[in-house]
């Protein structure tokens, strides 16, 4: 495959853009940690109730896709799809979104939160080498391999809690997390070529709300109930549709301008945050040698491979 186009001059290139977008990114993704478990004591959901965390979902990825639309036929932009767009982003959705969230959801009940996290990062170790395989331009080499080992090490250390951390391997627990992030990193860099001929804000809310559609129509004939609807959980639901949107729509740009490899390692930041956050949300001791430990693994990685890439090699729009 050629080369991943990356659209010339554009402000999503320069080092320092990509560094703050993306941290941002991971830090809002990181506060949806503690976040959806207020949703679930908000909503009366609980931990066994995968029909009801999967309508959960759905409604907060719907409602992120219309804020998403919306936005965009604010700003002017075409929100209707050709039928082969409609189907490149109907595919997205099902992916991404829906089945994605149903293989890691069966995985999370079926495995301790310790491995979950972990397992789940192996996202990146895939998005890294697909990329080396589609992408001349984002090849694998010595600085980006210790980079992305250095991203995991991270995480693995900042999910050490004692004794929960085993090697026992189910393919219901950590067998369906290990899919789950197999799929979302191949649905992303397929996004990164979807989004070539199509606006990234437009895609990304058009996939949300379809796959949050696809969600509930699985949830629904299965049982799935949100309860206890009030304000308060109505303004995190909010909230949480608000961070997906952003979230996923500024990642979305990344990619489309920037190396998958480039981009991916900056995944590894979203366990440390969502300790780091759940930690203070819960009034649990932050400044633990794990966590800071973590955090200079996880920098440490990020700058090796944002090294290593070295400057990226602008290419005309796709036609």
């Amino acid at each position: 495959m050629p080369a991943a186009p990356l659209r010339e001059g554009s402000i999503f290139t320069d080092p320092r853009v990509v560094f703050a977008t993306a941290t941002l990114c991971c830090l809002l993704w990181g506060s949806a940690f503690p976040a959806i478990k207020a949703g679930y004591a908000l909503f009366a959901i609980a931990p066994a109730d995968v029909p009801s965390q999967m309508l959960f979902a759905g409604t907060r990825f719907t409602l992120a896709g219309a804020i998403l639309l919306a936005y965009a036929a604010l700003s002017g932009r075409r929100l209707w799809l050709t039928p082969r767009q409609a189907g490149q982003v109907l595919l997205l959705g099902l992916t991404q979104t829906a089945i994605q969230y149903v293989f890691f959801y069966i995985g999370l009940a079926h495995a301790s939160g310790v491995k979950a996290s972990i397992v789940n990062a192996t996202t990146i170790f895939f998005s890294v080498l697909l990329a080396h395989f589609l992408y001349r331009n984002d090849r694998l080499n010595a600085g980006k391999s210790l980079g992305v080992l250095l991203g995991f090490a991270g995480v693995v250390v900042v999910n050490l809690r004692g004794a929960g951390l085993d090697f026992e391997f189910t393919l219901l627990g950590e067998g369906f997390i290990a899919i789950a992030a197999f799929i979302l990193a191949a649905a992303m860099i397929y996004g990164k070529r979807v989004s070539q001929g199509l606006d990234a804000t437009v895609m990304t809310g058009w996939q949300l709300a379809l796959g949050g559609l696809m969600l509930w129509a699985a949830a629904l004939p299965l049982g799935g109930e949100m309860a206890a609807f009030d304000a308060a959980s109505a303004a995190l639901l909010v909230y949480l549709a608000l961070l997906s949107a952003v979230a996923y729509a500024l990642w979305s740009v990344l990619l489309k301008h920037n190396p998958v490899g480039m981009v991916a390692i900056y995944n590894f930041l979203i366990p440390v945050f969502g300790v780091v956050l759940s930690a203070l949300l819960l009034g649990e001791t932050l400044l633990e040698w794990k966590n800071l430990a973590a955090l200079v693994l996880v920098s440490a990685g990020i700058w090796l491979v944002s090294r290593s890439q070295g400057a990226p090699v602008a290419h005309p729009p796709a036609a």
